[in-house]
């Protein structure tokens, strides 16, 4: 998979598949650029329980299975949750499902749209089962012997909000899978996904973020190498490393657009430009982060992909989404306020939350969107 831009890279890429596979058939789709949401459902073909609704962090492009996501949702309007709610309700109907199904949505000027929906259990069910405390496979598997949910004591529509936020963030494999660039895109390239929980956001962003091998100090120093259609975005964003005492260290374009724009920082070689450069600071442990993104130029990219793997031969965090860095500011300044951090069980999360719930009674009323 890949995301054109042009008609010169729809060329190139289109020469390389046919080379690659000259009789495949290639699969030509709209990209949005959006927010993408995905959401789990158990219908018993009447009503249909969502237990909770997950916000990806990185926005669309980014392959569902490699992306961080929060839930609740953070930055979704009242109006996108009903038109989720809305849609999944419709869809399963429609479908006359009887069990767990998923579905993925992107939002794009507070207009939802579907992207795909799997009728079958996903790998967000064991997430979604921890955060909110509805035991999903067990009630899927009730309605698949003929159990409604009402029965089991669940309302239609959308489950109540829990007071923790959980942030669920994918693992890598890279250092063992060493001809795999950490570049991330529509592929799936994570082995795995783990989740931080909280009562408040920055603090599940951090857990989740150290959990899964981000490990980067409060201050120190960073490497920003940004591709020119980034730069305006990555602005803001290396300001505020800047402002909370790392360090930029950045190649000629990147260092150049940064100082014209009031950055400070340090302009270093680029790798085929002789030394010192990019590759000694990573080499010799003189960073803690690496800020990449992507080339559309493949000279410039080739030598992204060798700082890239050289990051994490060295144990160096390597983020290739904007979207990505600026989760990581919150996560560093939820840290930086001195909180001390609680790491307690799913049950001690969980005490405030009756798992069995053998009366339709306990049940919050329906809100007006679920109800239609």
């Amino acid at each position: 998979m890949e995301i054109i831009h042009s008609r010169l890279e729809l060329s190139a890429y289109m020469n390389y598949a046919v080379d690659v596979s000259p009789k495949a058939p290639i699969l030509v789709d709209k990209y949005i650029v959006g927010k993408e949401v995905e959401v789990d459902v158990i219908s018993d073909g009447v009503d249909c329980l969502i237990p909770g609704i997950m916000e990806h962090i990185e926005r669309a492009g980014i392959h569902s299975g490699d992306s961080m996501a929060v839930c609740p949702p953070q930055s979704l309007s009242k109006d996108v949750i009903d038109q989720i709610i809305t849609h999944a309700i419709s869809l399963a109907r429609a479908l006359k499902v009887k069990g767990l199904m998923n579905i993925q949505f992107v939002v794009e000027n507070d207009v939802v749209q579907v992207i795909e929906v799997n009728p079958r259990a996903s790998r967000t069910v064991p997430y979604l089962s921890k955060i909110t405390g509805v035991p999903m496979v067990k009630v899927a598997t009730n309605v698949i012997l003929g159990q409604s949910l009402k029965s089991q004591g669940y309302a239609n529509g959308l489950y109540r909000q829990q007071p923790n936020l959980a942030v669920k963030a994918p693992v890598f494999s890279f250092s063992k899978l060493t001809q795999v660039d950490v570049s991330l895109g529509p592929e799936m390239k994570s082995t795995g996904e783990i989740m931080g929980i909280d009562t408040d956001y920055g603090r599940a962003l951090y857990k989740a973020m150290v959990a899964a091998g981000v490990d980067v100090p409060l201050t120190g120093s960073m490497i920003a190498t940004i591709a020119d259609a980034d730069k305006s975005e990555a602005l803001p964003i290396i300001k505020e490393f800047a402002s909370i005492g790392f360090n930029v260290y950045a190649t000629e374009g990147t260092a150049t657009y940064l100082s014209k724009n009031g950055v400070k920082n340090t302009q270093v070689h680029k790798i085929s430009e002789g030394s010192p450069n990019l590759l000694d600071l990573v080499r010799e442990n003189k960073v803690d982060l690496l800020l990449n993104t992507i080339s559309k130029d493949k000279h410039v990219e080739m030598e992204g992909a060798v700082i890239r793997r050289a990051s994490v031969q060295h144990g160096v965090p390597c983020l290739t989404s904007l979207d990505t860095a600026r989760a990581l500011l919150l996560a560093l300044e939820a840290r930086r306020n001195g909180e001390k951090l609680e790491c307690l069980t799913i049950d001690q999360y969980l005490d405030h939350v009756v798992l069995a719930r053998p009366k339709e009674a306990e049940q919050p009323e329906e809100s007006e969107t679920a109800k239609t």
